[in-house]
């Protein structure tokens, strides 16, 4: 009942519905811009934030964050240019339809799917997140530790090429939150003498450097790489009726958006994941059970709804471990979690006792956000890439650039910041450039600070020091649980390096 009570006032409150539209809107043409992402955006329009309503705010940084993951399809379909990481997956049939002059009919397939698999996510949300609060609620510090450590586990083997260099990241993120000083004893750590560093390292310029200043910093590497227009000429007769979808068209898509979207609602629980492993997991798997095998890769409608379910599916239960644990299942995750502190909302297992009607109220507007960005999609997406075409990337990057660097210093008014963000930045880009993982880097900095507590208070109440995360079932459980998949991650990653050199020699 209470999503009903949520939708309500959503509806009933024009304020809250002109941020939620504005939010389809940002985040569709964010997300089809190539070389920039739905975090980018909310890293910039994170400080605007600090001064409307929490549920405003939340909202609006929520529903960016599904509408730019759609978004990315356009590009990918367009340009082949994969608007964010997950549309990679979308690009490899969406492509090939737009070479064919189907470009149209591919994105409508892509926004139905988008559509389907979000609004699959997001009601398993609905339906599951109260159970898994109630369940949390019993967890004392050593099982949220233990959580808390199963996600840097999982986060810094799972994301990224290199199971060595995604845990070093992660670590990364764990040591630049320590700067500042020791919240139990009050001595510095890692200042070098610098007042500047004694309140600890802002999260703000942070994001904005990684996800801003550093993808900037490689589209000036690969000089700016031009964006394919011939897909766009579509020849005026004819057009409507070859890029019109019917029902017998989409028909075949069904079960492989209905399977994609339950895929990616799984995956979406387990933080790090993310949606672009979801995407070519649910790509491969369509293409396995497919009939018409042989057309994926060179122009199947189903290799476009297949990925898009999955990728959005993903946005839904990703929250679930923030709303309940405090952990953000995504760097999208990790960036309103600064929202719901700035607004003084403690996030975690006591945020359905104190907040209920705040937490289903977002989830509303999440699922008005789905209709919002839907309808855009469906009947504007090739004006969108119109009209990012007659953009010219040399004046698009400045912008950009601009607002990085007042974005960064309006958080606080502070010099400092700039300074950290440009660091930020440069160390964002070479982490790109050398296969570390700048989004474990951003989750483990994020949850660094919880896992540091939860630690601290399990050590006090023990009498036999780490024993205590041994002797507790669930603790042992999730600590079992992060070395599983380390175990099984390394295992793949060998098993596929010696298949390559086995085919390599061959």
């Amino acid at each position: 009942m209470e999503i009903f009570y949520g939708l309500e006032t959503i509806f009933t409150s024009p304020a809250l519905m002109g941020w939620v539209l504005l939010a389809a809107v940002v985040g569709t043409v964010v997300g089809a811009i190539p070389g920039l992402t739905a975090s980018a955006a909310i890293a910039m329009l994170l400080p605007m934030t600090f001064y409307m309503e929490p549920l405003a705010a939340l909202a609006f940084l929520y529903v960016i964050g599904k509408s730019g993951r759609y978004g990315g399809s356009i590009s990918a379909i367009l340009f082949n240019t994969p608007g964010t990481a997950a549309s990679a997956a979308t690009q490899i049939d969406g492509y090939p339809l737009a070479k064919k002059g189907l470009s149209s009919k591919a994105m409508k397939v892509a926004t139905i799917s988008s559509v389907m698999g979000d609004f699959i996510g997001e009601l398993l949300l609905i339906v599951g997140v109260g159970y898994i609060a109630a369940l949390t609620l019993r967890f004392g510090p050593p099982e949220l530790f233990a959580v808390y450590l199963a996600a840097f586990i999982v986060i810094g083997s799972v994301l990224g090429k290199s199971v060595i260099r995604g845990l070093a990241s992660a670590l990364l993120g764990v040591l630049v939150n320590m700067v500042g000083i020791d919240p139990i004893t009050s001595t510095q750590r890692f200042t070098f003498g610098n007042s500047d560093l004694l309140g600890g390292i802002e999260l703000v310029p942070i994001m904005v450097g990684i996800f801003v200043l550093g993808e900037v910093f490689a589209q000036i590497e690969n000089r700016l790489m031009p964006v394919a227009h011939e897909v766009l000429d579509d020849d005026p007769k004819g057009a409507a009726v070859r890029n019109g979808l019917t029902w017998t068209e989409f028909r075949p898509c069904v079960p492989h958006v209905v399977r994609s979207s339950f895929i990616g609602a799984g995956i979406g629980l387990l933080p790090g994941l993310g949606s672009a492993i979801a995407a070519f997991i649910a790509y491969g798997e369509g293409k396995r059970r497919a009939k018409n095998r042989d057309e994926w890769g060179h122009g199947a409608l189903e290799g476009v709804a297949a990925p898009e379910a999955a990728n959005n599916a993903v946005s839904g239960p990703s929250m679930a471990p923030l709303l309940t644990l405090g952990i953000p299942g995504s760097t999208i995750g990790a960036i309103m979690v600064g929202v719901f502190l700035i607004h003084g909302i403690q996030i975690g297992p006591t945020l359905f006792v104190t907040s209920k009607d705040l937490v289903y109220n977002l989830m509303a507007a999440g699922l008005i956000g789905i209709c919002a960005y839907g309808l855009i999609g469906y009947f504007g997406a090739a004006w969108i890439g119109r009209f990012i075409t007659k953009v010219p990337v040399n004046i698009l990057y400045p912008i950009v650039l601009l607002t990085a660097f007042i974005t960064a210093y309006s958080s606080r008014t502070n010099l400092f910041d700039v300074w950290v963000m440009v660091a930020a930045g440069f160390l964002g880009w070479l982490m790109k450039r050398f296969d570390f993982n700048p989004a474990a880097f951003v989750i483990s900095f994020v949850l660094a600070g919880g896992a540091e507590q939860a630690f601290r208070q399990s050590l006090l109440l023990s009498d036999h020091g780490l024993l205590i995360f041994v002797e507790r079932p669930i603790a042992l459980s999730f600590i079992l649980l992060g070395l599983c998949s380390l175990i099984y991650r390394v295992h793949s990653f060998y098993s596929n390096a010696s298949n390559g050199h086995d085919k390599n020699s061959a």
